[in-house]
């Protein structure tokens, strides 16, 4: 890591919403090429609820008499200065940080982070999956003391460092990225929250204005409108971007323009107040029900007879594929070089028949090369080499496609390995499967990254979404049931994930896609690689690169059929802009 400067951090918090939990323990480390220069370690007291203590294990009692975060802020400005922050989920600790220093009215001085998940995931170790324990494990690190973050912090910088020198020895480029990204369409929207607070309804004169009420702003504010919307959002209120059945307040200078909000409340008859009314509403909003908080008992129904005990959760079975067969590929992770796009396209989509899982970029995963015309002067070759990665020729594919028995030098293979979507392929998801992220990568050694997005859709029966606020994307980062959310944490990938228990009864398909700016195309960007993860295990992989001109692409579909749901892998592209994606799902993408 000669030449680098690092800051290598760990937070603990008292749950995951960065605008309302607390910083209750911090680790840095701060690290110039291989060397740790300085450390900062100390627990906080923000005299709040601690919440998950199973987890974290801080205590009231342990917490108190610690200082407060604005404490800490001198020092922690000191060691972050001028570095690139790293953490494992980076964007949560990021996030963190900014928000306790945004508290103090103060910037947080960083301006690119990396996240050792991505890193792991960019370099497909052979690993079940990327928590740090696992990651440790691979590395052969003693993890002490899990969700202490003088300990986590230890060990993640050693997961850091053999992480960072194999990337390095094969020539993979870090995912770093920049910690503030532009809106770079649909002005007038305000960057959603999403809410902690339950939501409850309606506003009311009589009972007042409750913490996680959904309320919409159209038309012209006195005071900017994202200022207001963050005042409305510090008081406990879901500010959203469009208005549904679901919306409980308005908030309108002029009722009299006529605007879609306004007609929604109209029709819904949805409350509707002034700028002025609903900061005094917020002198004495009413406190909300948390969303985590148990459920009130309904009424005692009838005795029926007992049901048999339903089976305990197992681990994420393997899931059912449907039109599958097994190849004489299997398991292995293979890299094409060389040949035009359509030849590529072509040999990758053989590579799936044989059971392989193609790779966009050569990482620790890769078993071996498929080296088409001109492949030989790829600049990655002289690590393939130095690798001694099995060569293969576009003869060998033919020949295993047409031969089973004559494979050329099995490479080593791995015990579990997912299934390999072709486009259109569908696969029924384990009922124990209700959280996962389908995750988005592609090439990582181009010279200037593309502007690459990948977007959410939560649609109802008529294939449109509920409201605006169900588009998922980067200035709108989650879904109101908080069932969709993006993940940005590398240049060259990105993730979406799904919790299947949280999608609201209305959503019938949940559409994964992803746009690329700057009058560039998926054709030049080669191919997409998709998996679709749990915490603990990979459920499905994809390769999409038929795209040629196209700017716009459906990844992958999430529907539901028959009680169950299904995960379906496309690669459909279009020449629409992200703004013309978003409206073949009737996204109002002009509403200000």
């Amino acid at each position: 890591m000669t030449g680098d400067r690092w800051a290598l951090v760990d937070v603990e918090t008292s749950g995951v919403n960065a605008r309302h939990h607390r910083v209750l323990s911090m680790a840095v480390l701060a690290v110039d090429g291989d060397q740790i220069v300085d450390e900062y370690h100390s627990l906080f007291d923000p005299g709040c609820d601690p919440g998950p203590v199973h987890i974290h294990r801080l205590t009231r009692e342990k917490l108190r008499g610690s200082p407060t975060f604005d404490s800490s802020h001198p020092r922690l400005t000191r060691l972050l200065h001028d570095r690139t922050l790293v953490a494992h989920n980076a964007s949560f600790d990021h996030g963190f940080l900014a928000a306790e220093m945004d508290r103090l009215a103060l910037p947080l001085p960083v301006t690119h982070r990396m996240c050792t998940v991505a890193l792991a995931r960019r370099l497909q170790l052979d690993v079940p999956n990327v928590k740090l324990s696992t990651l440790a494990t691979y590395w052969g690190i003693r993890q002490r003391a899990a969700h202490d973050a003088r300990d986590d912090v230890q060990t993640l910088a050693a997961v850091f460092r053999n992480s960072v020198a194999l990337a390095r020895q094969i020539g993979l480029e870090l995912p770093v990225t920049p910690c503030t990204a532009t809106a770079r369409a649909f002005p007038g929207r305000v960057t959603r929250t999403p809410s902690p607070w339950r939501n409850p309804g309606r506003y009311s004169e009589a009972v007042g204005l409750v913490q996680g009420t959904k309320v919409v702003i159209t038309g012209d504010t006195r005071m900017p409108r994202s200022q207001l919307a963050r005042r409305l959002t510090d008081a406990g209120l879901d500010v959203m971007n469009s208005a549904s059945g679901k919306t409980g307040l308005v908030v309108s200078n002029d009722p009299r323009t006529g605007s879609r909000k306004l007609q929604m409340a109209a029709t819904r008859g949805i409350p509707i107040v002034s700028e002025t009314s609903v900061l005094e509403l917020l002198a004495r909003v009413v406190p909300g029900v948390p969303v985590d908080a148990p459920v009130e008992p309904g009424p005692v129904p009838a005795v029926r007879e007992p049901r048999p005990e339903p089976e305990r959760a197992r681990p994420v079975p393997t899931p059912t594929l449907v039109s599958s067969s097994v190849g004489v590929f299997s398991g292995r992770r293979i890299l094409v070089v060389g040949g035009s796009h359509l030849e590529a396209t072509v040999m990758r989509s053989r590579l799936v028949q044989l059971s392989a899982t193609p790779a966009v970029n050569l990482t620790a995963g890769v078993t071996d090369v498929l080296v088409l015309d001109g492949g030989d002067g790829d600049p990655r070759m002289p690590k393939i080499v130095e690798r001694d990665l099995t060569l293969l020729s576009m003869a060998d594919v033919d020949t295993a496609l047409d031969l089973p028995d004559e494979v050329p030098s099995v490479s080593p293979t791995r015990e579990w390995i997912a299934p390999v979507l072709a486009p259109g392929a569908v696969i029924d998801l384990p009922a124990v499967a209700t959280a996962f992220t389908v995750n988005v990568s592609w090439r990582a050694d181009f010279d200037e990254a593309m502007e690459v997005d990948v977007v959410a859709f939560e649609l109802g029966v008529d294939e449109n979404v509920l409201s605006d606020d169900e588009f998922v994307f980067y200035n709108q980062p989650a879904s109101p049931d908080r069932a969709v959310a993006i993940s940005i944490d590398g240049n060259c990938e990105q993730g979406v994930r799904v919790d299947l228990g949280l999608v609201d009864a209305e959503v019938h398909r949940i559409v994964i896609g992803a746009a690329i700016s700057d009058g560039a195309h998926f054709g030049e960007l080669g191919a997409l690689s998709v998996t679709a993860d749990t915490d603990d295990a990979t459920i499905a992989t994809a390769v999409l690169d038929g795209a040629t001109t196209e700017r716009s692409m459906i990844i992958a579909e999430i529907y539901r059929r028959n009680g169950a749901w299904r995960l379906r892998a496309l690669g459909q592209g279009y020449d629409d802009d992200l703004g013309d994606f978003a409206r073949r799902y009737g996204v109002d993408v002009d509403e200000s």
